[in-house]
């Protein structure tokens, strides 16, 4: 332990001297000992970005630093936990100070008076190392922990335990005597150690038809939802938190508004998972970090989301991080970095923005673990550009980075579009890495399906601007009926309601097969015309409209089914009527 003195105030940064510490290493700042981290070291005098409103410090008041960075605490008891951005569980902090969190509260990340049954996988004799399991807890109904030798650790098992213990006691001592608990520390700035990157081939299946058929995500890949206000991001995330493949979800509430954050702390727990039957929770961490907490820990609490969720992959799991939003993550880096008198970048932004965002994104990834497993982290960024401008450089930075771009769109939002994604504005670069997976899953006309559907979208948007200007009565008649297959992609596939109980969820097979029967119509309507129908005759078999009924149908292969032949009827009918 080493102890100096404050000798300047800042804001959130306080100048001491009379220390030697290392860059990032964790401070206690005054007489209440307020948690901080070393950002800078200038000949004698060490800055330090303080985790907590510094109101009322003084120069000359006592600091202290232990030489350590800053470190989570990772064992059982993590999940169902919410945590402030330095790993404080708030709960816990409720109990002990009521709903107004005083300054310098420390509290341990996992509690001490549980004891969880611990089975032993390895026994004595054994050699294992570093990310090796050596034993499972059951942490919830639907995971199961499994402890882990800390990265970096190695040596025979000279003794191992069974039965139940706290996550301090200890299970297992080493050759060496190192002493194995259920827990371990890791700093959160220092990204876990892994075996070797696999390339992206599977897909993070969301169940939404947007994502998984015009933008997919691959497990292990990175995606950002930029969008204004009111643009359906929470939901969004919301859904993806419920429905996508991942077994693991870390949501970090990062600079969210008070009454945003809020809502997800009181809806999450009421989610219940679609797979199990269970409470979300049970397979989620969530950490806030509202607007109004000090930046600093809004810095650090991406930092502890992404340390979780490595923690995970190590065990072998899926996992899903949500950072909402990183735009004030970077308001955070900008409100500090001015106070730490940094040259400024682009819109008073640090220099070193672009830098600290891929380094964030590049944490994702899927990886063959140091055990042998295959875990992967997959990061989903919102991001909130200033009146919807994707220009700004948060933005712009974060799509430089990112693989899979999902532009959500105020005008579809107004217009009670769900999900609000621009079909136009967004891409995805895993789609021919993931071809391969949905060709042997769906078909191997899954590619021909979506390209048609790009195209008639594509199409719509450049004769919309004609209907603009002299009205649809004017296009040929095949442009009118494009109009209204298109209209069609738009309102019975990319529409989907995310709290209804069946549409809230589609299936690739789904999926596919409601694409089909659109873009089948699509073929009836072209013959038609080659016959000589004219378009209003096709725009008026009212049965096509009862395609969008499939989307809400349990039973949708016999719904197909029947929507096909009422069609077909109605497609006999008009070609009586018209002697062809």
């Amino acid at each position: 332990m080493q102890k100096g003195k404050i000798y300047r105030i800042s804001g959130p940064v306080v100048v001491a001297e009379g220390i030697k510490a290392n860059m990032y290493d964790v401070v206690f700042v005054g007489n209440e000992e307020l948690m901080g981290e070393v950002t800078q070291i200038k000949g004698d005098k060490v800055i330090i970005q303080v985790y907590e409103d510094t109101t009322g410090l003084k120069p000359g008041e006592p600091v202290i630093t232990y030489n350590e960075p800053l470190m989570v605490e990772l064992g059982p008891g993590i999940l169902k936990s919410i945590y402030d951005g330095i790993q404080r569980p708030l709960s816990v902090l409720q109990e002990m100070q009521g709903d107004f969190i005083k300054r310098g509260a420390k509290v341990n990340a996992l509690p001490r008076d549980i004891k969880w049954d611990f089975k032993p996988l390895v026994k004595v004799g054994d050699y294992v190392k570093g990310g090796d399991i050596i034993g499972e807890v059951k942490e919830t109904e639907t995971i199961t922990h499994r402890i882990l030798v800390p990265p970096g650790v190695e040596g025979k098992i000279k003794e191992i335990k069974k039965g139940k213990f706290t996550v301090e006691e200890v299970i297992g001592v080493l050759d060496n005597g190192y002493e194995l608990k259920l827990m371990h520390k890791w700093p959160i700035r220092k990204p876990r150690p892994y075996i070797k990157k696999l390339p992206p081939e599977v897909p993070l299946l969301t169940g939404m038809r947007i994502l998984d058929a015009l933008f997919p995500l691959a497990k292990g890949g990175t995606a950002a939802i930029p969008g204004p206000f009111g643009s359906g991001k929470t939901v969004t995330q919301q859904s993806l938190a419920k429905y996508s493949d991942a077994q693991v979800i870390v949501y970090v509430g990062c600079g969210e508004r008070g009454n945003e954050m809020t809502e997800v702390l009181v809806e999450f727990p009421e989610l219940i998972d679609p797979n199990t039957s269970k409470p979300l929770m049970e397979r989620t961490v969530l950490i806030a970090n509202t607007s109004n907490m000090p930046v600093a820990a809004r810095e650090a609490s991406v930092y502890t989301g992404i340390t979780i969720a490595e923690y995970y992959r190590d065990q072998g799991y899926d996992v899903a991080l949500m950072a909402d939003s990183t735009s004030r993550w970077a308001e955070a880096m900008r409100e500090i970095s001015s106070r730490l008198e940094e040259m400024p970048g682009e819109e008073g932004y640090p220099a070193r923005l672009a830098s600290k965002l891929a380094e964030f994104y590049e944490r994702a990834g899927r990886v063959v673990t140091l055990s042998d497993e295959i875990g992967s982290v997959t990061v989903i960024g919102a991001v909130s550009p200033p009146g919807g401008d994707f220009s700004e450089p948060v933005t712009q930075n974060t799509l430089r980075i990112v693989k899979v771009f999902w532009a959500l769109d105020a005008k579809l939002a107004s217009r009670k579009h769900f999900p609000a994604i621009n079909w136009l504005q967004s891409y995805s670069l895993y789609k021919e890495t993931l071809l391969d997976w949905f060709k042997e899953q769906a078909g191997e006309n899954w590619d021909d399906l979506i390209n048609k559907a790009m195209t008639l979208l594509q199409e719509e948007e450049k004769l919309q601007e004609i209907v603009q200007l002299v009205g649809s009565d004017a296009l040929p008649e095949s442009e009118q009926v494009k109009l209204e297959i298109a209209k069609m992609v738009r309102e019975f596939f990319l529409q989907q309601n995310a709290f209804d109980e069946v549409d809230a969820y589609s299936s690739v097979d789904k999926t596919k097969k409601l694409l089909e029967i659109i873009l089948w119509f699509n073929e009836q309507a072209e013959n038609l015309l080659k016959k000589g129908a004219r378009a209003k005759d096709i725009i008026s078999i009212k049965s096509k409209n009862k395609i969008i009924e499939i989307r809400y149908d349990k039973d949708y292969a016999k719904k197909i089914k029947e929507v096909k032949e009422a069609i077909e009827e109605e497609i006999k009918e008009v070609e009586k009527k018209l002697n062809i």
